[in-house]
């Protein structure tokens, strides 16, 4: 169910978020507490709306509303990356594993040669983060470059960024890149439902004393152990993935570079979180110079 999926994330998820984004949520989740009735209607968006794909070719765009059967033979495909980030699609906004579905039919259409994913996202929950990650390698694995196209690119958003071959930072105004970190933020309502009669019982078994205890520790203000077996392997992985996606580009001594500082388009290039400051259809361009790359490397790698 559309609802409970969404709840489920909001009250349970890890995340890889922009501060930002979670201020631009409170009303959302305050209502999903408050057990709003009015956000348990509906169908997922992808149910009734399907994602809206462009393709490229020569400059020219095009909408795309059918099967890569039907694009004609070179395209770019444009998948769009935008909102925060959930694992399963909602009301509001499309799951990563309906963005992956789509962008693994392009990586398997004869008439694809290329993706970008036009991403203007802040990020969003760590499960979101894997679909996303398996296609962009399988669409690599077949030849076919896949470029992060930017406007907002931070957190979750861009530990996907920084698997594509190349991340073109769309403008030099709004366009911002960053935060690699991991946040976990939860409500206490104990004293809420205490006031309204309701005394929650959690009672666990003698065989489960470190069931659930970063969490407890962390109700009681100790958040230690939350930080240590959570959130900071999160972090360490998120770092890594940055450093191998990035390699050589990263100016690795730039101070909160891997700790969660944002940076605007030009510094972003220079610190190596981006490669180039460009228009979607350079970004397309680039896409398929990097195909043709790709497949350069393949042939010549299948004769050695």
């Amino acid at each position: 169910m559309t609802f409970s999926s969404l709840y489920s994330a909001v009250c349970r998820g890890k995340w890889f978020l922009s501060f930002r984004e979670v201020d631009a949520n409170l009303l959302l989740v305050e209502r999903l507490l408050l057990h709003d009735a009015s956000l348990a209607n509906g169908n997922a968006l992808s149910e009734d709306t399907p994602l809206p794909v462009m393709l490229e070719l020569e400059g020219k765009l095009m909408k795309h509303g059918g099967t890569f059967d039907d694009a004609p033979k070179g395209s770019t495909t444009i998948i769009p990356v935008h909102g925060t980030m959930l694992k399963y699609g909602t009301m509001c906004s499309y799951g990563t594993t309906e963005i992956a579905e789509v962008v693994r039919e392009a990586a398997d259409s004869k008439n694809i040669s290329s993706i970008v994913l036009d991403m203007d996202s802040g990020g969003g929950s760590v499960d979101a983060i894997a679909p996303m990650l398996d296609v962009v390698r399988h669409a690599q694995g077949k030849q076919k470059a896949v470029v992060a196209y930017c406007d907002l690119c931070a957190s979750a958003a861009y530990y996907v960024a920084c698997a594509c071959n190349e991340i073109v930072a769309g403008n030099e105004v709004s366009a911002e890149l960053g935060s690699i970190g991991v946040m976990m933020s939860f409500m206490d309502y104990a004293k809420y439902y205490e006031n309204l009669g309701v005394k929650q019982h959690t009672i666990y078994s003698n065989l489960s004393d470190y069931k659930n205890l970063p969490f407890e520790a962390a109700k009681r203000g100790d958040y230690k152990a939350i930080r240590d077996e959570e959130l900071d392997p999160l972090a360490r992985d998120f770092q890594e993935a940055v450093k191998r996606g990035r390699g050589a580009r990263l100016q690795l001594e730039t101070e909160g570079l891997l700790r969660g500082r944002m940076f605007y388009a030009k510094d972003a290039v220079r610190v190596g979180l981006a490669d180039r400051i460009g228009t979607l259809e350079q970004a397309t361009a680039r896409s398929r110079e990097l195909s043709a790359q790709l497949t350069i490397e393949s042939y010549i790698h299948s004769k050695s």
